[in-house]
């Protein structure tokens, strides 16, 4: 069944007004008709089963049938920092990590990045982004939207890490604690982040700093994983722990 991410306020306690491309993709692209039923979310948790009453290119309008939480979401709410990688490896990692369960990714620069953020085009960058982001929710069937962030240094990317029930530095080298153990140790989090390198990983002074933050030292098994690789893997290890 087609999925529609609205804005709150687009949504009445008994209908849904959709506008712009996506009621042209009804009308035009699905061919839909009145009657035909689609899932329409707030991308706040919120799904709701609609019928459609009436059909433009600019507008349709639905009639609410009923409404439920979600049941696609993880339990926990999970935020990935991901140092800059180089080519569209960002991009993968986003739809995947929407189809995970994280709900916010924010890119920060490590001393090791060959990839910068131009500042010029940082806008258009966050903007397609988040498209992907927004079409991989919808794909998936979740009812809440994974947010791209804007770009942060390193410091202020561990001042923001501080601040969750847990925090993973995904690190290879030595000091570490498997990921198995550390989510065996915190089954009861809701809140945590998972933080990953670039392709040359994290340099010993970051993995010093951020050991001095508080955050936690992660291994992620005995070989060395590729930047775009990593996250998915905390990612996956944290689903099976702490939400199947």
């Amino acid at each position: 069944m087609p999925r529609f991410f609205v804005e709150p306020d687009c949504i009445s306690e008994t209908s849904v007004h959709i506008t712009g491309e996506d009621a042209r993709h009804i009308a035009r692209s699905l061919r839909m008709a009145v009657g035909d039923e689609l899932t329409v979310s707030d991308a706040m948790g919120r799904e709701y089963l609609c019928r459609l009453t009436k059909i433009r290119d600019e507008e349709c309008e639905l009639e609410i049938l009923s409404m439920r939480h979600s049941l696609a979401e993880s339990p926990v709410d999970i935020t990935v920092f991901m140092a800059y990688p180089k080519s569209d490896k960002l991009e993968l990692v986003i739809q995947k990590a929407a189809e995970l369960g994280a709900m916010r990714v924010i890119p920060f620069e490590s001393s090791r990045c060959i990839k910068r953020p131009k500042e010029d085009k940082a806008n258009a960058k966050r903007e397609r982004l988040n498209r992907i982001a927004r079409e991989a929710c919808g794909q998936c069937g979740r009812a809440s939207l994974l947010k791209v962030e804007d770009p942060i240094g390193f410091e202020d990317m561990l001042t923001l890490a501080r601040d969750f029930e847990l925090s993973l530095f995904c690190y290879e080298g030595e000091g570490t604690v498997s990921l198995r153990e550390v989510l065996e140790a915190n089954r009861g989090v809701r809140r945590l982040c998972v933080i990953v390198g670039s392709e040359g990983g994290f340099s010993e002074s970051e993995a010093a700093a951020a050991a001095r933050a508080g955050l936690v030292m992660t291994g992620l098994g005995r070989r060395i994983l590729r930047c775009e690789t990593a996250p998915l893997y905390a990612l996956s290890a944290i689903s099976y722990a702490l939400e199947l």
